[in-house]
């Protein structure tokens, strides 16, 4: 067996950072009222984590990186017909698991700025786009998005629960601690202080460009 370096320090962060915001997110936006200043908060929050993941796509550990994930049909009808065997990073299904939240998400929030209850919550981009497209916001943000988001979630889950308990797959002990034991040896990620450098400067500029949004709101 090897143990491998699959999830760099950023990444887990990331995975973190993000689950608590959705979860704070969810929680205030139920309850409303004054809770509400806190959900557009968490709302450009959440951008900011969304604008990271994305560049770190790009520059981070080599499986956290867009092209290691598998999504082609090809590489789906494989992992089915295939024996379960633990794959580094993300298998084909958890593939397209992780772009389909991550673009739900940022249609969410997306969706939020721009959302008008008519009553006292206004996304901070209304007088930007026409009262029809904000109308159909709020319903998507509201309704519509929000329970295709809840359902994804408890399907990502669900997974994580499955594949512990019928195929012996520890996959959030591997998320937190970054390692995974593979019965084949494969490239690890990278994960050392220029790694992390990097995904703080990164991090910032993705804050920095969160609070420049923010100010620019009407």
């Amino acid at each position: 067996m090897h143990k491998i370096r699959v999830w760099d320090l950023p990444t887990r962060l990331f995975h973190m950072a993000l689950a608590c915001c959705f979860v704070a997110l969810v929680i205030t936006g139920n309850v409303g009222g004054e809770a509400m200043v806190w959900h557009f908060r968490l709302g450009f929050a959440m951008l900011a984590l969304l604008l990271f993941r994305f560049l770190w796509g790009f520059g981070g550990g080599l499986w956290s990186r867009w092209s290691q994930l598998r999504l082609s049909p090809k590489a789906l009808i494989g992992y089915w017909r295939s024996p379960a065997v633990l794959q580094a990073g993300h298998n084909p299904m958890g593939s397209w698991s992780v772009v389909t939240l991550l673009v739900m998400l940022l249609l969410q929030v997306l969706s939020g700025m721009v959302s008008d209850d008519e009553i006292s919550n206004v996304g901070p981009f209304v007088p930007w786009v026409s009262s029809s497209l904000s109308a159909f916001a709020t319903h998507w943000h509201t309704e519509t998005g929000k329970m295709i988001l809840l359902l994804l979630v408890a399907l990502h889950l669900a997974a994580i629960w499955f594949y512990r308990r019928f195929k012996k797959q520890a996959l959030t002990q591997a998320m937190v601690w970054g390692d995974q034991t593979l019965a084949a040896p494969a490239m690890a990620s990278r994960d050392d202080t220029r790694t992390r450098v990097l995904a703080v400067v990164l991090a910032l500029a993705c804050a920095a460009a969160a609070v420049l949004l923010w100010r620019l709101a009407p």
